[in-house]
């Protein structure tokens, strides 16, 4: 399931307000990978060891075939802190690590600051997409070796965004008519800390708390409970799976395994229908894997007749695109596909098959 950040999709772009789609697929399924993007809800989060927690550089590496998922029992959760983070702001944050190692059980430690503020630049497309940068990469990367030095099996990284409460492009998020301003940034964050370390990991910004909106869109209200959005990233990466290199697996320590999730084990792939052009989408594309859109609108438009998919089938005359018009039906799809049922069995009306000479 990819429900793509900064792009203000009415179902995913907020706070967690995906996970009810997540949880029937995952139940239509028996087995459903998808993003934080989808699953993050700040101090709100769902465990089911159906659903798979895996951060987007990673699940774009698993549709390309590059990687298996290894399911474990736990991760042993190192947490980054930005030098940035004022000192009240970063005790709340201490104090979420200690309510979910206490209350949870989670196993977070060790915990490092970077060596410099990390200064997270914000900024948005023309077509409203949003994304960001950092001004000191190096300096997250040097703190994420200290902690995989020192035991960490994942990481969690909590970084000083800055506040502007008052800006238009938060007022229409918060009262949902806009995009996650956060969201683009976000992932470069966690996406440089995967490629270079290929291990579990997710980010959660630090903001200073919001002014009471009496006009919130409920989607919007995961954020709006606490003053940190760590609870949820560090429930996700406590069970998080592994990530296994399948380039040169002779070579690699962690070697294969017959649990393993690989990417040949993928069934189906699940996206808004005018968002295709993300890589995990694309490389299912290439590799025939069945494409089930969903309208679930958005601010870009990449759908399947620009992507010239729109009549493309499988091998054997089955369906390659499958349009859904909301998540239940992506979910009895789902079930189609996994009972073996011709899909187009369910649909009317039945075209006759012709004799090929």
């Amino acid at each position: 399931m990819v429900v793509p950040s900064g792009i203000g999709c009415a179902i995913g772009g907020f706070a967690g307000d995906a996970i009810p789609a997540a949880r029937l697929l995952a139940a239509a399924s028996g087995c459903l990978i998808t993003h934080p993007n989808v699953l993050n809800a700040a101090s709100l989060y769902w465990r089911d060891s159906r659903l798979h927690y895996v951060e987007g550089y990673s699940l774009d590496r698993f549709a390309a075939g590059e990687i298996a998922l290894r399911p474990v029992r736990k991760q042993r959760i190192g947490l980054i802190l930005d030098r940035g983070i004022e000192t009240e702001l970063l005790y709340r944050h201490l104090q979420v690590v200690d309510a979910c190692r206490t209350s949870l059980g989670l196993d977070i430690g060790p915990i490092t600051k970077t060596d410099l503020p990390l200064e997270v630049r914000l900024n948005s497309g023309y077509s409203g997409i949003s994304w960001g940068d950092l001004l000191h990469p190096d300096a997250l990367l040097r703190a994420g070796r200290k902690l995989i030095n020192s035991g960490a099996t994942a990481l969690a990284v909590v970084t000083r965004f800055p506040d502007d409460h008052d800006s238009e492009i938060v007022v229409d998020y918060r009262r949902g008519t806009g995009v996650d301003a956060l969201a683009g940034a976000e992932a470069v964050i966690s996406h440089l800390l995967v490629k270079e370390f290929g291990l579990p990991c997710a980010h959660a910004p630090a903001l200073s708390p919001l002014p009471l909106d009496h006009s919130l869109d409920p989607r919007a209200a995961g954020e709006e409970l606490g003053y940190s959005f760590l609870p949820c990233v560090l429930v996700g990466l406590s069970s998080a799976p592994d990530l296994v290199s399948l380039q040169g697996v002779d070579n690699c320590s962690m070697g294969s395994s017959a649990l393993d999730i690989k990417p040949a084990d993928l069934a189906a792939i699940v996206a808004p229908v005018s968002a295709l052009g993300g890589e995990a989408v694309l490389a299912c594309i290439e590799k025939g894997v069945p494409l089930i859109t969903v309208e679930n609108p958005t601010s870009i438009d990449v759908n399947p007749e620009s992507l010239g998919i729109d009549k493309i089938s499988l091998g054997g005359g089955g369906q390659m695109l499958l349009r859904a018009r909301n998540y239940p039906e992506a979910a009895g799809l789902i079930m189609l596909l996994r009972e073996g049922i011709n899909v187009q069995s369910l649909f009317r009306p039945v075209c006759p098959l012709e004799i090929i000479d």
